[in-house]
């Protein structure tokens, strides 16, 4: 008898036990649903922000098709002192540029083997001066893209499609 009843309180828990697993089961699928659905969310305005396909179609340029201009010198350019350290000392970066230019672009004849140091030295100068040392080596693509905006601006095309630090250090 004792087995019998030994086996009936095991097939009561083991019952219990199913009923319990599977309402854990439903609660945990439907949740999993909703965070799907926010990573998705956040996915999809992801992709919205790196831009049209258009935009990432100019910066696919193949190898053979590319030109490069290394500036011939190193830039040492000052930061920007850190607002909330009224006794921050001054800091500089010293930068190596290399633009990537499209040979298939119409521009490129006009202007690829004109480019004028100087003035992209200037460039680089007004939007390097804008960050503080903490914020140049965390923030490196975000200057990039606006140092390659402001040279597109500059010549009024596209056919330098990417800026590359060789060579970038903070003092």
């Amino acid at each position: 008898m004792k087995k019998n009843l030994l086996s009936i309180v095991i097939l009561a828990l083991l019952i219990v036990n199913l009923v319990l697993t599977s309402i854990m089961m439903f609660s945990v699928v439907s949740t999993n649903k909703k965070t799907g659905a926010v990573v998705a969310d956040i996915a999809s305005i992801l992709k919205l922000e790196l831009g049209t396909e258009e935009e990432q179609e100019v910066s696919s340029v193949s190898m053979e098709d590319t030109a490069f201009h290394d500036m011939e010198e190193e830039l040492t350019i000052m930061l920007a002192k850190d607002p909330l350290d009224e006794e921050a000392k001054e800091h500089f970066v010293l930068v190596q540029v290399s633009l990537s230019m499209d040979t298939t672009n119409k521009d490129y004849k006009t202007y690829g083997e004109s480019i004028n140091d100087n003035q992209i030295a200037g460039i680089m100068q007004e939007v390097f001066g804008k960050y503080t040392a903490d914020e140049v080596q965390p923030r490196s693509e975000d200057i990039k893209a606006e140092i390659l905006a402001e040279i597109q601006k500059l010549y009024g095309s596209e056919f330098i499609y990417k800026v590359t630090f060789s060579k970038l250090v903070v003092q």
